[in-house]
């Protein structure tokens, strides 16, 4: 489970039970999928997950320098359809519901906020810039050794 370059990335999957998958990733942990009639996450849900996380943790890093968060919360959605193009979320949004203390730190923070958002939509969050400018996915049958 090494990666062969250090710009890869990858997650392996295994079944471990009737819909239900486990991906494991190179440093031993685990997120199960399922298909939605339990509490595992869908892999859409998976996927919604990481939009919000990837741009979390950019926002926690840009604005925790300034102060730490009194509170934090972000949500991702988006809409499900069908159509031409296949299954698809549309609408994709990230909302953040943060606070920070009153005071001088506080302030440094708030000022930078937006503006941390708008850098991980622009740039920094790859999960939002995969979806973004997309990449065509190839699916392909061999060996994982």
């Amino acid at each position: 489970m090494t990666d062969a370059t250090p710009d890869l990335r990858s997650v392996d999957l295994e079944k471990v039970g009737e819909h239900r998958f486990k991906a494991v990733n190179a440093r031993g942990g685990v997120l199960t999928l399922g298909h939605g009639d339990d509490p595992d996450f869908t892999p859409v849900e998976a996927l919604l997950a990481a939009l919000a996380g990837c741009s979390a943790i950019d926002v926690d890093f840009i604005t925790g320098k300034r102060a730490p968060f009194e509170t934090f919360a972000a949500r991702a959605e988006g809409q499900k359809v069908r159509d031409g193009g296949g299954n698809h979320l549309v609408g994709l949004t990230v909302t953040f519901d943060v606070t920070f203390p009153a005071g001088e730190a506080g302030d440094a923070a708030r000022e930078v906020l937006e503006s941390a958002i708008q850098r991980s939509q622009d740039r920094l969050c790859t999960v939002g810039r995969t979806i973004t400018l997309g990449d065509d996915v190839r699916y392909r049958t061999g060996s994982l050794g």
